[in-house]
């Protein structure tokens, strides 16, 4: 049996290794953030995108970055890890960023850890889901519209219990709503409308995470028009389209959302985009 390596604050261990403590602040308080990346062939795909947005959660959140903490430092730890762990063709790669030991709710220093994982990828996430999606709403939690938001963030309690909801519900994905009733996004992902022909997304302000792939989109030189603007569910409702985002599988549309049902011209037309010449 192959021999699978996590990477500790830049050294190679066995992934069966303890590595902290119950000080831990990330298992006390989920204080600290984390990006989920998409390796093709040991490269990060889009790693300016979540390098960029790695450098804004750290700064958010008071950490001590190390002059080292850089996209060429962690993207070369990244490609060993992969080569050790024989994820060379498509693999998905977890860094977390956690406060150093010690205090209560206000730490003793600000100075960061990481680990870095990774797992095989199926090709099959590369490939446009051949069903569509269905969803629906988790309203037993509601995210706020503070600048703390957008991270990715180690606590993720809320994004647990929608989850477990749609896993009873035989959901394929949850969505959750903001303090003002209105969509910010869902589980695991970003939320797009396309309506008339325009692709619209809650804006960060509305309390959704700042995705990759959402960025991404929002950047492209695309055939259609994208506009950052509150969404409610009656929207959801009226949408001629609905697809999700995130960076390991970009694309996926949405068939189904309460009574009404989604077609999937748009999303065809925009994952072809996305994943013209990866693999």
């Amino acid at each position: 049996m192959q021999q699978v390596y996590t990477c500790y604050n830049g050294k190679f261990i066995s992934a069966s290794e303890p590595i902290f403590t119950a000080d831990n602040r990330s298992f006390r308080y989920g204080d600290g953030c984390f990006e989920t990346m998409r390796a093709v062939r040991g490269e990060v795909q889009l790693s300016e995108l979540h390098f960029e947005r790695l450098m804004a959660s750290l700064h958010l959140l008071h950490f001590d970055a190390p002059h080292n903490f850089t996209r060429t430092y962690f993207t070369r730890l990244i490609a060993e890890l992969c080569s050790r762990n024989n994820h060379n063709r498509l693999a998905r790669v977890r860094l977390t960023i956690f406060r150093s030991d010690g205090g209560l709710y206000d730490p003793v220093n600000n100075h960061p850890n990481f680990i870095i994982q990774s797992w095989e990828l199926d090709r099959q996430v590369m490939e446009l889901n051949d069903k569509g999606l269905v969803i629906d709403v988790f309203s037993e939690a509601r995210k706020s519209c503070d600048k703390y938001a957008t991270i990715k963030s180690n606590n993720c309690l809320p994004y647990i219990m929608a989850a477990m909801y749609g896993k009873q519900h035989r959901l394929n994905e949850t969505i959750l709503l903001n303090s003002h009733g209105r969509v910010a996004d869902t589980t695991i992902a970003n939320l797009f409308i396309v309506d008339d022909k325009k692709l619209i997304t809650p804006p960060l302000s509305e309390g959704c995470v700042c995705g990759v792939m959402r960025k991404h989109i929002i950047d492209m030189d695309l055939p259609f028009k994208v506009i950052e603007k509150p969404l409610t569910i009656a929207d959801l409702e009226n949408a001629d389209e609905i697809f999700l985002t995130n960076a390991i599988t970009g694309v996926r549309w949405v068939g189904q959302f309460r009574d009404n049902n989604y077609g999937n011209a748009t999303a065809v037309i925009l994952h072809e985009l996305l994943h013209e010449g990866v693999l």
